[in-house]
């Protein structure tokens, strides 16, 4: 009986324990969801106060995987490939976005960017609303938010159709038809386009650079914003 008893008092422990863990484990999984979700919704005030800068009409390129084109018929062609999930992208767009910006809006460049979505079914939502944005002449400014509040986690929740028409009005772009766009997933055909253009251009990853065609590759560790117009300039 009392070896009985004495196996009924480790089972309770032993659930005891089991319960007690249990619990830690999912404490500190909500607590580290709420606190991603808080570091992201906190990234997003970083567009606060965000002007929409003049609109830039664009282009899809079928010849050239699908890719949005700005500024066509310039001597200088740059393609720009890019995963709006990528954190390395993020790296180039800190560095060298605003030159590739300038280029753009001071006619001196053709740039296509090839906005690819193999990192998961973020980067499909991120890349649709992309092209959406682009129809509205806004694809340099969206491109730009989005690097600007890129989760550091890939494929965390955080962006859904919702959250991307939240950045959209954040930055000014608040039309109907590019939250219609958005929540249709209007612009899937696009999205597919661009990944499915990957192999025939050559491209296994992101960030992936051509000048004139010819591909770019960077000598330091980091992105150069000196080298990297060296390299256009000479393009």
């Amino acid at each position: 009986m009392a070896k009985q008893q004495a196996k009924s008092g480790d089972n309770i422990t032993r659930w005891i324990v089991i319960a007690m863990v249990s619990l830690v484990v999912v404490t500190g999984v909500v607590f580290s969801m709420v606190s991603q979700s808080s570091k992201e919704n906190a990234s997003i005030a970083a567009l606060d106060g965000t002007k929409l800068q003049p609109a830039i009409s664009s282009s899809i390129d079928v010849k050239n995987g699908s890719a949005i084109v700005l500024n066509p018929g310039m001597t200088k062609v740059i393609d720009i490939w890019e995963d709006p999930q990528c954190p390395v992208c993020k790296n180039f767009e800190d560095a060298i976005g605003g030159y590739v910006d300038s280029l753009i809006r001071e006619k001196k460049a053709t740039v296509r960017f090839h906005v690819l979505s193999f990192l998961g079914d973020e980067s499909v939502r991120a890349a649709n609303a992309s092209f959406c944005a682009a129809d509205e002449g806004q694809y340099l400014d969206f491109h730009h938010a989005l690097y600007v509040v890129q989760s550091p986690l890939e494929n965390s929740g955080f962006w859904s159709n919702d959250k991307l028409i939240s950045i959209g009005k954040k930055i000014g772009l608040k039309s109907k038809k590019f939250e219609d766009c958005v929540t249709k997933e209007s612009k899937i055909d696009l999205v597919k386009a661009n990944y499915e253009s990957m192999s025939k251009f050559g491209v296994q990853g992101t960030p992936t650079i051509f000048i004139n065609g010819k591909l770019w590759e960077r000598t330091s560790n980091s992105f150069d914003v000196g080298e990297f117009s060296t390299a256009v300039e000479a393009g």
